[in-house]
């Protein structure tokens, strides 16, 4: 049985340096975007995995040994430590996603705090890189805006929505941003 407090404090330190947009409050969001795609498949019977996997996915490509090391100091057998990784590797977004369970939990990922989430998340995340507006709308235009694709269709509608948001909200900042 999964203890929440010892994967939170597992995977604190790895959150600890991350911008307001990617730290563990990013990982709430996902889940709480995860349990809302949840209701769709109720065939889906490893929510712990998913669980796990969701405080994984921030760091599972450079840390994938210690991520494996404290499943099995947690007790948990060969096929759920791999479910686990496999599903925290399938949640990223240039990843193809074979398993529900990782198509769920990217799913979440993409669509984590709704139709304005996109703006806002690019704004946040442009200013804490020291970016200018500019630069930060550039990037948005050239790698988020129309960028990325849901596997479940319940994600797929909020997405199509996301992106129709961001889109009018950058054509209209754009707009006001015109020298007059």
């Amino acid at each position: 049985m999964m203890d929440l407090n010892r994967l939170i404090a597992f995977a604190r330190p790895f959150y600890a340096d991350k911008d307001v947009m990617h730290d563990l409050s990013h990982i709430d969001r996902v889940i709480n975007a995860a349990k809302q795609l949840l209701k769709y498949h109720p065939e889906i019977h490893h929510w712990d995995s998913i669980v796990y996997a969701a405080y994984f996915h921030g760091f599972i490509y450079f840390h994938e040994e210690a991520i494996r090391a404290f499943l099995d100091r947690e007790g948990l057998d060969t096929g759920s430590v791999e479910r686990i990784v496999t599903i925290a590797w399938e949640s990223q977004k240039d990843e193809l996603a074979e398993s529900l369970e990782g198509r769920l939990l990217h799913d979440a990922h993409m669509i984590e705090g709704g139709k304005t989430y996109l703006i806002v998340k690019s704004l946040c995340t442009g200013t804490a890189r020291g970016q200018t507006l500019e630069q930060t709308l550039q990037y948005f235009e050239k790698y988020v805006l129309g960028a990325g694709v849901c596997y479940l269709p319940e994600a797929q509608a909020v997405y199509a929505e996301m992106q129709q948001f961001a889109s009018d909200f950058i054509r209209d900042l754009r707009e006001g941003l015109k020298p007059v």
